[in-house]
Formats: C-alpha cells, sequence, structure tokens
C-alpha cells in the first residue's frame, strides 16, 4: 500500500491572535505540492511566527509523525496520536480512527495552546496539519 503523508506544523503566540500577523497566519496554505520523498518518510512543513510564517520544508520519518499509520490489509487506519502533553485546557477526549480505502485521503487538523507557568509567559499554539492519502 503507497502511503503519502504530509505534516505542516504551525505555530504562533498571542502576538499572532490579532491584526495584520493573524491575517499572515491565516493566510498559510493547509497544503503544499509534494517534493519526492523515500518511502517510509512524511513531507514535513513547520511555519512560525518567529519566520513570519514562511514554509520551512524537510522529511520525517513515518514513526515520527503525530499520527499512527496502519495497513488493515484493504484500508489504512489513521489515528492521531494525543501524546500526554502540558497543553491547556486539559483535552481528555480522544478523536476516532479514520479507515481510508485506497484512493481516498484526508485532511486531519489538530490545534493546541500552551503555556510555559503562569505569569512567567504568555501563551503559544501550534496547529498540526495532516494531509493523508
Amino acid at each position: 500500500m503507497d502511503i503519502t503523508v504530509q505534516w505542516i506544523k504551525t505555530s504562533w503566540t498571542t502576538q499572532s491572535r490579532g491584526g495584520e500577523a493573524s491575517v499572515r497566519r491565516n493566510a498559510a496554505p493547509l497544503g503544499f505540492s509534494l517534493p519526492q520523498v523515500p518511502s517510509g518518510f512524511a513531507h514535513f512543513v513547520r511555519m512560525s511566527e518567529r519566520d513570519g510564517f514562511e514554509p520551512r520544508s524537510g522529511q520525517k520519518n513515518l514513526r515520527e509523525v503525530g499520527v499512527s499509520l496502519r495497513d488493515e490489509g484493504d484500508r489504512l487506519r489513521v489515528l492521531a496520536r494525543m501524546e500526554p502533553l502540558f497543553g491547556l485546557p486539559p483535552r481528555p477526549r480522544k478523536p476516532l480512527a479514520v479507515r481510508l480505502l485506497s484512493g481516498q485521503r484526508i485532511r486531519w487538523q489538530l490545534n493546541y495552546r500552551f503555556t510555559s507557568a503562569p505569569g512567567i509567559r504568555g501563551w503559544s499554539y501550534w496547529l498540526d496539519t495532516f494531509n493523508i492519502s
């Protein structure tokens, strides 16, 4: 089974929650043209506030990607990994697995909100977008 994964990680702080910075952040693409990547790897794109949301492209081993992928014969089981993070508010719910038939695709988005410690630094955020087929 051929599996194609693109992982887009967008990160920002409260400085990009409004005004011009949020316009740039919200204009960031949800998908990119796929370069050649070896089997077992994902196309990884990072965009961050500190870089003006300019895309930085690379590769990640599929074992490092924030989704679990399992070949179930005629279907690909996709399950988002909800790591025990320090994000607030706590979100104990876990999304259900999605099973894709050959030729199907999914775009799955997970957003996170973090603080380092109360009163020391402000909030930071990230959005993981997974394009999988």
